[in-house]
């Protein structure tokens, strides 16, 4: 009994290993942009992604609102950035994991600064690419100490 206990944390243990949930899609900047391609984007579904820098690492979500506008934010919160959480969708809304706070996809932009919300990151699309500068990424890397 007690060897079949052990056998069972044993590959407990080795399934949770190899079962790392990152569900941030890596991407690498093509000079001074990062480069996202329009079609991976579909109406109200939060695409995660993350750029390592040369000073750190940034995440950020893109997700195109119920009236097509491509919205794109870092995944921390301008409060609570500290805690590493990050935000998760729930239907129409962005959830910060840490104070529970919902924000409405359609609202996140330049005007939603501040307070717990999604610290915004300017993006443009261009053609069928969606395109985050570099820079804006760098300027992000103090969200994620």
């Amino acid at each position: 009994m007690q060897r079949l206990l052990i056998l069972m944390l044993f590959v407990s243990l080795t399934l949770m290993a190899g079962c790392k949930n990152d569900t941030h899609k890596q991407l690498e900047p093509q000079g001074n942009l990062v480069q996202i391609p329009l079609a991976e984007l579909q109406p109200m579904q939060a695409r995660f992604y993350k750029v390592n820098l040369n000073n750190g690492e940034v995440r950020f979500f893109a997700i195109k609102g119920a009236d097509g506008q491509v919205r794109t934010a870092l995944d921390a919160c301008d409060v609570c950035f500290k805690e590493r959480k990050g935000y998760q969708q729930q239907g129409d809304v962005m959830l910060c994991r840490n104070c529970n706070l919902t924000f409405p996809i359609d609202r996140i932009g330049p005007s939603s600064v501040g307070g717990c919300n999604p610290h915004f990151l300017p993006s443009r699309v261009e053609g069928d690419q969606l395109l985050v500068a570099v820079e804006q990424l760098q300027n992000g890397t103090r969200y994620f100490p």
